[in-house]
């Protein structure tokens, strides 16, 4: 025989097959059995007590189970194991609180479901809480082990019961839910949050035409989620509810406001006791946000076996889009993020801030469930090592270094060879003068050895033979040249106008302008008269000027 947990919503079933084989003729088989809730982790070691006690049951009864299957159709020696091997109920009990089906809670009151909200243990805690509310305790009055200490004890049991509220304040809104379906289907679609859910059902009642212009609704509900509400209550298909339906309805939505009043309660106290029970965590997030993630996770103890990745999203609310856009959601975001040190920094790191927040919270909440550091210091420390590590983020990317380039090697260039270069070279070359003032003749006395100017020598230069001092040479290749533009514009500037001279031509001297004749004396006559001539003959077969002449005869 095997023990089975199957999970249906958040309800589990833990039954044996074998011995329910008889039971199935009587009753339903998903009757049989023990339901409880698992939706917390809290209750996995519950569940785990539950299977070693059924595994401890197979193993006494694999004797009388053998001697059943030998003998297959005698049913009574399997009853007769069933009466030996009864289910005890103090022996298998879940120690758990039982919900009923899902069936039932539409015909059970909210004082059987709800049974937190008039027990002596809220009221007991609550009226401990009224009571030290006033007195401002500090960490040298404790004595002892802070274990031991009545008020650190209280504060633990209040963070116990404000986890415990929330499942009470689901289970209030399931209990509304169903309730409440037959006159407004479509609402739990579109508030999901439970209070919020409750707080709407509240207002709304039997008349849904309060959605409209309502300033209640408008306290705890968007205008858009206001809008769709209103919208989809003027076409929705629901029926009226009965008073007695609706007493039930409002009772519970009473239930769930008192009980939230409670947690607010409890939260405040343990926000105004946080430097006596977690002084590190207060130093980081401050006394409220820590007295919040401590209530959700169930206490200090707890918060620090948590990871850091768990402790993050504590807090985080689901919404309802209604169809809007996601641009706006912040996913994965609770009490860290919305903490006063996140928020103080840019939009674009405070999701890195809350992760670097929780982070050093939960070394924080390890510290303070050690009880070290009772005054603060190692919170203060990593506080201002977040404010550093947030305050780097922030800065400005450095400038970045220019680097200057190493300096060339400077290596011998390639002359391009041919004719060009030669000339080039020829031209600024040494000339000979140049070069025999350089040259100096062995063991011969310079000029000026005994003069002033000591160190100046002319070299061989005019150490000829004949005593006198050779002219340079005039080397065509060194010769400085024109160009030919240059050329053309002093032949322009040479050019003589006017009567021919022996000065600016190369004419004889007997030429003259002026001439002697016969009949009138002196006459005054052009020396170029004859190369004019020749030009004008030249005209006209040869002209540069003129066009092509018709050579052939005329007919008439």
């Amino acid at each position: 025989m095997k023990a089975i947990l199957s999970q249906k919503n958040y309800k589990g079933v833990v039954r044996t097959d074998r011995l329910n084989k008889k039971l199935d003729e009587e009753q339903p088989r998903e009757q049989v059995g023990y339901r409880a809730d698992f939706g917390t982790v809290d209750h996995i070691p519950i569940v785990k007590k539950v299977v070693e006690k059924y595994n401890e049951y197979v193993k006494m009864s694999l004797a009388d189970e053998l001697l059943a299957d030998l003998e297959e159709n005698d049913d009574g020696e399997l009853e007769a194991i069933i009466e030996s091997k009864t289910l005890n109920d103090n022996e298998f009990a879940v120690p758990f609180p039982v919900v009923p089906n899902e069936e039932d809670i539409k015909n059970v009151s909210i004082r059987e479901l709800a049974k937190l909200r008039h027990s002596d243990r809220l009221q007991r805690v609550v009226t401990a809480i009224a009571q030290n509310v006033g007195s401002d305790r500090k960490k040298i009055e404790v004595t002892g082990l802070m274990e031991s200490d009545p008020e650190y004890q209280l504060i633990v049991e209040a963070n116990n019961i404000a986890v415990e509220i929330d499942g009470e304040i689901a289970i209030i809104h399931r209990f509304v839910r169903d309730k409440y379906q037959k006159r407004f289907p479509e609402l739990d679609s579109l508030i999901i949050t439970p209070l919020e859910y409750i707080r709407t059902v509240k207002e709304l009642g039997n008349d849904l035409d309060r959605a409209k212009n309502n300033e209640i609704l408008q306290s705890f509900l968007t205008q858009a989620t206001i809008m769709i509400v209103s919208v989809t209550a003027s076409t929705t298909q629901g029926k009226l509810l009965s008073d007695y339906e609706l007493s039930e309805i409002y009772e519970g939505c009473d239930m769930a406001t008192e009980l939230n009043n409670f947690k607010s309660n409890i939260y405040e106290y343990v926000e105004s006791r946080m430097t006596f029970i977690a002084p590190n965590i207060t130093a980081i997030v401050g006394a409220s946000t820590a007295a919040k993630i401590l209530g959700v996770a169930g206490g200090l103890s707890k918060l620090s076996k948590m990871p850091a990745c768990n402790v993050l999203p504590l807090g985080q609310q689901k919404k309802a889009l209604s169809g809007f856009s996601q641009a706006a959601s912040l996913p994965h975001t609770g009490f860290i993020y919305f903490s006063q040190i996140v928020q103080d920094a840019t939009p674009e790191l405070r999701y890195k801030a809350a992760k670097l927040v929780s982070t050093k919270l939960t070394l924080a909440a390890r510290v303070d469930a050690c009880h070290e550091s009772t005054d603060g210091q190692i919170g203060r420390q990593l506080r201002e090592n977040i404010e550093k590590k947030l305050d780097k983020l922030q800065e400005p990317p450095p400038v970045k270094f220019v680097k200057p380039l190493p300096k060339p090697i400077e290596q011998s260039r390639k002359k391009r060879g041919g004719k060009r270069v030669r000339k080039m070279k020829e031209r600024y070359a040494m000339t000979e003068f140049r070069k025999n003032a350089n040259r100096l003749n062995f063991a011969d006395i310079e000029d000026d050895a005994y003069q002033e100017d000591l160190g100046y020598t002319r070299g061989t230069i005019g150490k000829s033979r004949t005593g006198r001092v050779r002219l340079p040479q005039i080397d065509e290749k060194t010769k400085v040249r024109i160009s030919k533009t240059l050329q053309k514009n002093l032949q322009k500037q040479n050019q003589q106008y006017g009567g021919a001279t022996s000065i600016r031509r190369q004419v004889s001297g007997t030429a003259s302008s002026v001439a002697f004749t016969p009949l009138q004396g002196l006459e005054i006559v052009n020396p170029q008269a004859a190369e004019t001539r020749i030009n004008e003959a030249n005209a006209k077969y040869f002209s540069n000027t003129s066009g092509f002449l018709s050579v052939g005869k005329k007919t008439t």
